[in-house]
């Protein structure tokens, strides 16, 4: 009987990390959550310099009726490099040396079933805020547009993608509009223990660029595991990625590490 029991509470306890391994995978989960993504990029600038983005990024569900709405910050802690020197001309107006602060806040609202199916959705407005502490860290624009995210979990994998396009609308008239696309396709595949593979590059494309300057496209991936220290569910995970189209002075490949504290209802 004590066998049995335990056996039953080992099989509970596995299916618990599973569930939670995909919700913290689904962009669009019911769940509370805060993920702090450190990407590390390296071979910036005319000097093949590093520079490093801190995103922190609450997520903040609840369920009005039939549906869950699913707000997502993105609030960029940045450390630039000098762009610039070296250049004949200072662009847009921004000033020489690196720099450190905050970045242009992102919010992101979806709205998806609370009822999920085979495929799971989500869309809903994106604004960007010109929050930047430096010129150079930021826009000086209000960007606005849609975003959406749709996904599937069979088995063990999450596969789906997020997308999102922004056009600004206000700001300083002396920079540079912004005319913005996002595409984050993602692939995880769970393992037993927590342990799971995944691939999430960010690819980009600046419209208000020379096409040889628009696209950012990284391909790689890397690994994670969910676990809890004490009664917290944490969930960590180590990516790479190279660059195999990107700006003029734009990284060469880039070292993302993510620490996710989950609250699971």
């Amino acid at each position: 009987m004590l066998l049995a029991a335990l056996s039953v509470a080992t099989a509970a306890s596995a299916q618990d990390q599973a569930d939670l391994a995909k919700a913290a995978q689904n962009p669009v989960a019911a769940m509370i959550s805060l993920p702090l993504q450190n990407n590390t990029l390296f071979g910036v600038g005319p000097h093949g310099d590093t520079a490093n983005v801190l995103n922190v990024q609450p997520v903040i569900p609840f369920t009005i009726g039939h549906w869950n709405i699913i707000n997502r910050t993105i609030a960029p802690i940045m450390y630039l490099p000098d762009l610039t020197e070296g250049l004949p001309e200072v662009p847009n107006g921004v000033n020489r040396g690196s720099t450190f602060g905050l970045g242009d806040i992102n919010q992101s609202i979806y709205l998806s079933p609370a009822k999920a199916g085979p495929v799971i959705w989500g869309i809903g407005p994106s604004i960007t805020i010109p929050t930047a502490t430096d010129e150079n860290l930021g826009s000086e624009k209000w960007s606005a547009g849609p975003a959406a995210v749709v996904l599937a979990q069979p088995g063990p994998w999450v596969v789906g993608s997020l997308i999102r396009q922004l056009w600004s609308f206000a700001g300083n008239s002396d920079r540079e509009d912004v005319s913005q696309l996002l595409i984050q396709p993602f692939v995880n595949y769970n393992f037993k223990g927590g342990w799971y593979a995944v691939s999430s590059p960010i690819i980009t494309a600046n419209w208000e660029a020379n096409s040889s300057d628009r696209w950012t496209v990284p391909l790689g991936g890397g690994g994670g595991r969910i676990f809890r220290i004490g009664g917290q569910a944490m969930n960590a995970q180590v990516q790479s990625f190279y660059n195999v189209e990107s700006p003029r002075f734009g990284p060469d490949w880039s070292l993302r590490f993510q620490l996710q504290f989950l609250f699971p209802k």
